[in-house]
């Protein structure tokens, strides 16, 4: 080739452009106006509300640590309770069953029906008894396990209310 199609050739090739997509330029415009001091009060303002963020935060860590181990220590008191409440039930259970057979065997050996009027009446009166008993000792479990269950929250709920009102 000579060198006047190789400058015609040259002169026909497209240049690369710029690229249209890259990395942005963020450079900040250099102006002329003099340097202005921020004012101490407008730095401060931050600065305080960071610190502030940053009490709130353990406070509220702290309050859910707490809240954490008190709703712990609810749970095992509320599940040990369950636990005996449910231990006196087969408890009950197994008496009521043992007097049971117990009636059955002595009216094997009644005779007559006099008899057996009297030990049917001792029979319903000492169940009555038993079944009375065992209903207060119900209750009274009941109620001990209850109070040792809110107890705890409400000293807890009492305490908080306090240090909010403080």
């Amino acid at each position: 080739m000579t060198e006047v199609t190789t400058a015609a050739i040259k002169s026909n090739t497209p240049k690369p452009a710029a690229r249209a997509f890259g990395p942005p330029n963020y450079e900040i415009p250099k102006s002329e106006l003099p340097s202005m001091g921020i004012p101490e009060a407008l730095r401060e303002t931050p600065e305080k509300g960071v610190a502030q963020g940053k009490d709130t935060y353990e406070k509220a860590k702290v309050a859910a640590e707490q809240a954490t181990g008190l709703l712990k220590d609810t749970y095992a008191t509320a599940a040990k309770g369950a636990t005996d409440y449910n231990l006196k039930i087969i408890e009950i259970a197994r008496t009521n069953t043992n007097s049971a057979f117990e009636y059955a065997q002595e009216l094997m050996a009644v005779k007559s029906p006099s008899d057996f009027v009297l030990l049917w009446t001792a029979h319903v009166r000492k169940q009555f008894d038993t079944m009375t008993a065992q209903t207060k000792a119900l209750t009274e479990l009941a109620q001990k396990v209850t109070i040792e269950i809110a107890e705890p929250l409400k000293a807890s709920v009492t305490k908080a209310f306090n240090n909010k009102v403080a």
